[in-house]
């Protein structure tokens, strides 16, 4: 599992606490990216193994073959081509398709920690300020650790 996959599985379980239907629709949009993401995935795996195979099935010809290119074979030689060209236009297509999946996965990702972030705040209340650098600097003495107060 990727930490984009772990981080999403926390966001997801952070916001299940909510009964809201904005989460409801979250959750399903979240859903449907993640299942077309992974069909993209197995898809491109897919067209690899199909390159792969038609690069052996050549190398296999130009290796044992006498008179490669024009043999008696030709024609299964021509299929084997290609497939492997066909399978890297396809690998290409579906990396690029691959793309748009990813990025909304990523803002489903930014709103789902914005619902988390609106959860907390609806059921502990506004974050304590947190002192910001320079005032830390400021109370830190050269030398010695800072210390809370």
């Amino acid at each position: 599992m990727s930490e984009h996959e772990k981080d999403l599985a926390f966001l997801r379980q952070c916001i299940s606490y909510d009964d809201r239907a904005e989460r409801r629709r979250l959750e399903e949009r979240i859903t449907k990216a993640q299942r077309e993401e992974r069909c993209v995935r197995r898809v491109i795996w897919l067209m690899g193994l199909f390159l792969a195979l038609s690069g052996a099935g050549l190398a296999y010809g130009a290796a044992l073959q006498e008179n490669f290119p024009y043999g008696k074979s030709q024609l299964v030689i021509n299929i084997i081509a290609t497939l492997g060209l066909a399978s890297l236009i396809s690998l290409m297509g579906f990396v690029g398709l691959l793309v748009p999946y990813r990025k909304e996965l990523n803002g489903l990702r930014e709103q789902c920690r914005r619902l988390s972030a609106e959860l907390l705040e609806s059921r502990l209340g506004k974050p304590r300020a947190r002192p910001s650098t320079e005032v830390a600097k400021e109370r830190e003495a050269p030398g010695e650790p800072l210390t809370a107060n």
